[in-house]
């Protein structure tokens, strides 16, 4: 039972090493029984991937399940290549909710989103009419079938070059066929025609949207040799949302910062439509690709992970939701991401953990950087294998148990102040916003609890806790920004500069102006 978790595992690493191109076209069926038979065909091929997903789930294995005797194939009215198709399929959602530590019983063929907002029943006519044809869409609008190089490309879904125009021949099962014109004007075309006449694979998936029949044509690329690696150093970045901007660092491989600069994003935000965001953002992601190779170094950037998007409702604010839906991370970097493959550029994820914390907190006071600039430096010396030590100053802040009764003092008091400031509050969504801000300053206060006596050594580093169990980096977050800082997120982090050196704290914490060698008026504040 432990060894077919490792085999997925291994399976899954390896299918993410592979680099694929592809081209999406819309496709026109001439003869509407054409149209009706592909439409059943992707009814009952969705419906088979859920099937399999479950038998996954109850230990079935693929050969068991793909037997041309089996239901998959009988009841589905699928052949065996089409029922190993679902299976493949059915596999790919079950390791992804396994990897991102879901239960797998409770995920939701066609989105939970849809199916909670469906099962509230808040809507009626047509936003409830839309609302359903959307989720049949993505619940029965399925049909994929993989490329074969010893079938000459694709054997149900096979492309036809014919009189200039491309062709998709559908196979419906029992000798029948359903035929569809490849209508697209994508930039990768000619590729896939080359393909086709060279009787190469490729991958077919075609996928229902708005009453239209969509194909995704992709397949693997030639692995291009590396021109640029994290040898000669990386170019690490770090995507912002206020100021909506990508903050880069150039790191030399001695770990040292030998370059940095920042690229607005606020044009990709005052774009009129989806396509002009996207076509600048492909702008941006050639900018970054082409500053690495000037260098000849590798990209680093965060391992993609997921953004939770506030509500209307939960507390956040309308200024603050407006900032989260705008961001585009996800969607930057994985444009930077397949342009440095086709480039040849190094690509080098690291933990995205406590690298905005330990950037204000170290690199932005002692090489006067702005907070972006240094969370991103954080990022190129941990693609290059550096650790982040604790320094002297900071150490023996720590320690310093009068610090931390100020810290402890500050957080109790602020947790009676927002619990009057909530008994009094009628509003609701202000209500909760004040409960999250409890939460908040009750977690702080937990966190100094935990750390008594010595709180480790220069050794310690980001990737670990230290032997009492309490977080340094995080400690020192909670116990400088607000409390001696008045912000959460402060802007001018000169201010830490006697901290990070020296530990002295006690004769500015309550101050409004700078300390002895801080602040913005500091003469030796450089900028680069």
């Amino acid at each position: 039972m432990k060894a077919k978790p490792k085999a997925t595992r291994e399976r899954t690493s390896k299918e993410k090493a592979k680099a694929f191109t592809g081209v999406q076209a819309l496709l026109l069926f001439p003869s509407e029984e054409d149209r009706k038979a592909t439409l059943d065909l992707m009814r009952r091929f969705s419906a088979a991937v859920r099937y399999a997903y479950n038998r996954l789930l109850e230990g079935q294995t693929r050969e068991e399940l793909k037997r041309a005797d089996g239901l998959l194939c009988t009841s589905f009215r699928l052949n065996t290549r089409y029922a190993d198709d679902a299976i493949l399929k059915a596999q790919a959602v079950l390791d992804s909710a396994r990897e991102r530590g879901e239960d797998p019983r409770k995920v939701v063929f066609g989105g939970r989103k849809l199916f909670e907002t469906l099962r509230r029943r808040h809507l009626s006519g047509k936003p409830l009419k839309e609302l359903k044809r959307e989720w049949k869409e993505k619940r029965q609008g399925l049909l994929y079938s993989r490329g074969d190089r010893t079938k000459g490309g694709n054997l149900n879904l096979r492309l036809e070059a014919e009189d200039g125009a491309l062709w998709l021949r559908v196979n419906l099962g029992n000798g029948r066929y359903a035929w569809a014109l490849v209508k697209t004007s994508h930039p990768n075309l000619s590729a896939l025609v080359e393909r086709v006449h060279a009787s190469l694979p490729y991958n077919v998936a075609l996928s229902l949207r708005e009453g239209k029949v969509y194909a995704h044509f992709t397949w693997e690329e030639e692995a291009v040799p590396l021109v640029a690696t994290k040898e000669n150093g990386v170019l690490a970045l770090d995507v912002n949302s206020d100021p909506y901007h990508l903050a880069l660092a150039l790191v030399s491989p001695d770990g040292n910062l030998r370059r940095h600069l920042t690229l607005s994003l606020e044009e990709v935000d005052r774009a009129k439509n989806r396509g002009t965001k996207e076509l600048l953002l492909w702008k941006i992601a050639h900018q970054v690709i082409s500053l690495a190779e000037e260098h000849g170094v590798a990209i680093a950037t965060e391992r993609l992970k997921y953004l939770r998007k506030s509500r209307r409702g939960d507390g956040s604010g309308r200024a603050f939701r407006g900032k989260q839906h705008r961001f585009a991370y996800a969607s930057l970097l994985r444009k930077v991401h397949s342009l440095a493959r086709k480039r040849g550029v190094q690509v080098v994820e690291v933990n995205p953990q406590d690298t905005s914390t330990i950037g204000m907190l170290k690199y932005a006071p002692q090489l006067s950087l702005s907070k972006d600039v240094a969370a991103a430096y954080v990022i190129g010396r941990r693609a290059l294998g550096f650790k982040e030590r604790l320094p002297r100053g900071y150490e023996r802040l720590l320690r310093d148990e009068r610090f931390r009764g100020h810290v402890q003092g500050f957080y109790a008091s602020k947790v009676q102040e927002l619990r009057a400031k909530r008994a009094q509050e009628r509003n609701p969504y202000l209500r909760r916003r004040l409960s999250r801000e409890i939460g908040r300053a009750k977690r702080h206060l937990a966190l100094f609890s935990s750390l008594q006596g010595s709180p480790g050594s220069q050794r310690e580093v980001t990737d670990g806790r230290n032997f009492l169990g309490a977080h340094p980096w995080r400690v020192l977050r909670a116990g400088l920004f607000l409390p001696l800082l008045g912000r959460e997120v402060p802007r001018d982090l000169s201010r830490l500069k006697p901290i990070l050196f020296g530990g002295a704290w006690e004769g500015w914490k309550g101050s409004l102006g700078p300390p002895p060698g801080g602040g913005p008026e500091c003469a030796n504040v450089h900028f680069g």
